[in-house]
């Protein structure tokens, strides 16, 4: 179970890691953080027994680098509609001869020891996001890419490739019939089946099709969902309150 990060706040990030997930993913896709930010968010949720997973905005190997150098155990590229896409991902979590990753471990000598270089590529987790019809298509071609530890998929993208709508949609037969083969492949090919959940039933079905690793919301929907329980509580306090008064 993950617990997601979207907000450029490390008490935040310590408050979600510490509420007991397995995982907190700190988003810098369509969050507003930035490498500086990533970094504080890192180092607070350092401080607990969450795996810390990073979710750079683009495949693009100098974002890969800098999160694992900041101290991600895990990487999620956005977008990943080929073998090709998966092979040079892969590459960049890697240290040769698995990959082309750089070294400079700024962060990863003080959380993995002196021993970092002879471990890392056994203890990173690369992940791709599954988001496009095209993908699903391919999805044994890209899923046998040697060192590949899973997926992340994105019902929402996936949603608007398959020409349905990313919000009022998301229980759409069409849709879960993508998910599950997608979720089937990763039980085929021995990687991690993950995805973010938008609600409860989707949840569900996901759960259901085999996923093993779900998000269950992030600090900016909890505050939100809170604010609006926390309102609604007192609002109708208030109102039996001014009933009494009469």
């Amino acid at each position: 179970m993950a617990g997601g990060v979207n907000l450029d706040s490390a008490y935040a990030a310590e408050l979600i890691a510490h509420a007991g997930f397995d995982a907190v993913i700190v988003d810098l896709q369509h969050a507003p953080l930035d490498p500086k930010g990533m970094l504080a968010v890192l180092q607070a949720i350092a401080a607990t027994p969450a795996t810390p997973i990073v979710r750079v905005s683009w495949n693009h190997p100098p974002l890969v680098m800098q999160a694992l150098d900041a101290g991600a155990l895990g990487v999620i590229v956005p977008m990943v509609n080929t073998r090709a896409d998966c092979e040079a991902f892969v590459r960049s979590c890697l240290y040769a001869p698995a990959g082309e990753r750089s070294w400079g471990p700024v962060r990863g000598l003080l959380y993995g020891g002196p021993d970092y270089f002879e471990t890392a590529n056994a203890s990173i987790l690369p992940l791709i996001q599954i988001e496009t019809a095209q993908a699903v298509d391919r999805i044994d071609d890209i899923l046998s890419v040697p060192g590949l530890g899973g997926i992340y998929l994105g019902p929402t993208d996936l949603a608007i490739t398959l020409g349905l709508h990313p919000q009022r949609d998301l229980l759409h037969p069409r849709l879960h019939e993508a998910i599950a083969s997608v979720l089937a492949a990763c039980r085929r090919h021995g990687v991690l089946g993950g995805l973010y959940i938008p609600g409860a039933e989707f949840a569900h079905r996901a759960i259901r099709a085999g996923a093993q690793l779900i998000t269950a919301g992030g600090d900016v929907g909890f505050i939100q969902a809170g604010a609006q329980a926390s309102l609604s509580e007192f609002k109708a306090l208030v109102a039996a309150c001014q009933t009494n008064w009469r």
